[in-house]
């Protein structure tokens, strides 16, 4: 006999469907609007340039910042901006196109974070 966290009930009659992580009406669900409220870093902010696994592509990455996803999306907007390339923010990380470490790490010293470069 196996026991799973992830079944359960996901319809009832009275209240019709249920979430199944915290088994309320969805209508009064909240665990999306948690998900997004929830710090993602630690607080220790590295910046990094990696190439591997990119098609040979170099990309900057900033870990760590202790900011929840729609902060860290606003953030990721501005950096971006600042440095006049794409990204994207993944799993709780920014990626910047192209090689910036150098001025993402004075921009986010600049704006108050405790940034480090990181790696080579």
């Amino acid at each position: 006999m196996r026991s799973s966290n992830s079944g359960g009930l996901v319809y009832s009659t009275d209240t019709g469907r249920t979430c199944p992580a915290c088994r309320q009406a969805l209508t009064a669900c909240r665990c999306a609007t948690e998900a997004r409220q929830a710090v993602l870093g630690d607080g220790r902010v590295r910046v990094s340039r990696e190439k591997a696994g990119r098609g040979g592509k170099t990309v900057t990455v900033v870990r760590g910042l202790a900011l929840n996803a729609d902060d860290l999306a606003a953030l990721g907007k501005r950096l971006r901006s600042a440095c006049g390339t794409g990204g994207t923010v993944r799993d709780g990380t920014l990626e910047l196109q192209g090689d910036h470490a150098e001025r993402v790490t004075v921009w986010l010293q600049a704006e108050g974070f405790d940034a480090k470069r990181s790696g080579g």
